[in-house]
């Protein structure tokens, strides 16, 4: 592997694994469009014995370069939900003993994010345990991966085609229950502010914050909203100037993100823990499908998110986070693979390519949590299915 090589394929990974468009089909599409020796990078990836691919410990390496970048654009949320796992987890296993079956205890918004996490990473790490080596063997070929990156564009608009349904649904329920405001359902093109209202995602229940994080709706703050009307607010969502319920100056940012951002975040959390385990554990369990080279792993994560009720900002973000466990995992996993015979060559090669991957994917990273605010998945969609069918001319 060249220099060259080895810096495109960190870009296109890092761009990729975060675009809902698959970094696993584009990992094999791309050398094989360029042919000659790139052409060997995709015979390397769907080869039998992986302990000997010098391409599949590359892109182990890569794999870390993302999920670090990930966890570090988030690390304050990490922060917050990893501290709530463990003031939840003491309580847990008492009831859980007391009971004599599984009882959880989630007092906050951060203790049931970081449970639904766990169950949600589970359902991927099975799958990717038993069935990782098959569907890169039969699937990480370039006529396969072209067919399923059309696929994964299907996908796409699959989603946003429910998600229309549901809006136009929850409007005209709305004109029949004059208490339930048509604006929360309002499209993802419209302004977050004056679009969602105080009850979150679509039908989903608010789920109340962490006690003194000055989230909104917990005893110390204003009562937004769990009393709407209080402290001047008219029941959709607080202000994004200000942050979580604190002046945007008394809030440091974190992973390059202005105290607003933060402040969102925290909100977003809330409304995704309004969503069952059940629902957070299939949404989570979509991901298996980025087991074959050119679904997206993000793509279908979004996906599921909008089918079960929540918006594109809110499912983005929860996509990010359970791929941050995901991708870290499956890299951490393969490491020793780097300090074996296939990583023997390419040590200056990984070193590069771990710098450039891993500041392509927060940049990405910092792109996407930004579009997704307003914008919807089409356009991903789109480029999918463009790029698919003209891979499929060129290698079926």
């Amino acid at each position: 592997m060249t220099y060259l090589q080895a810096v495109v394929i960190a870009l296109i990974q890092g761009v990729t694994e975060l675009f809902p468009v698959s970094s696993l089909g584009h990992s094999v599409l791309v050398p094989a469009w360029f042919g000659g020796s790139w052409q060997t990078l995709v015979t390397q990836s769907s080869q039998q014995n992986s302990e000997s691919s010098f391409y599949l410990a590359y892109i182990v390496a890569l794999h870390c370069a993302t999920a670090l970048a990930l966890m570090w654009f988030f690390r304050a949320d990490w922060i917050r939900i990893i501290r709530g796992f463990f003031r939840s987890l003491p309580a847990s296993v008492r009831l859980s003993l007391q009971h004599r079956r599984l009882r959880l205890a989630a007092a906050d918004k951060d203790q049931r994010l970081a449970w639904m996490i766990i169950f949600a990473t589970i359902p991927v790490g099975l799958a990717g345990v038993a069935l990782e080596h098959t569907f890169r063997v039969v699937f990480a070929k370039p006529a396969a991966a072209a067919v399923l990156l059309f696929i994964n564009g299907l996908i796409l608009l699959g989603a946003e085609a429910l998600r229309r349904s549901a809006v136009r649904r929850a409007r005209a329920g709305a004109v029949t229950r004059p208490g339930r405001p048509a604006e929360a359902f309002a499209p993802a093109s419209t302004p977050k502010a004056a679009a969602v209202s105080a009850l979150g995602h679509a039908g989903a229940p608010r789920y109340p914050a962490t006690p003194g994080s000055g989230y909104p709706g917990v005893p110390q703050t204003t009562g937004y909203p769990e009393n709407p009307g209080s402290a001047g607010h008219s029941g959709g969502r607080p202000p994004a100037a200000g942050g979580v319920g604190q002046p945007g100056s008394h809030r440091r940012p974190a992973g390059g993100r202005a105290a607003a951002d933060i402040g969102a975040a925290e909100r977003s959390d809330a409304r995704i823990a309004g969503l069952s385990y059940a629902a957070g554990t299939l949404i989570g369990a979509t991901q298996i499908l980025a087991l074959l080279a050119g679904i997206s792993r993000s793509g279908v994560t979004m996906a599921g998110g909008l089918w079960r009720g929540l918006d594109h900002e809110d499912a983005a973000r929860f996509a990010f986070l359970l791929a941050t466990p995901v991708i870290l995992a499956a890299g951490v996993l393969k490491v020793p693979s780097l300090f074996g015979p296939a990583g023997a060559h390419i040590h200056g090669q990984v070193v590069v390519g771990v710098i450039v991957c891993g500041i392509a994917a927060y940049l990405s990273v910092r792109f996407l949590v930004r579009w997704f605010q307003t914008r919807t998945l089409t356009p991903f969609a789109i480029y999918c299915l463009a790029f698919g069918v003209l891979s499929i001319g060129r290698f079926l």
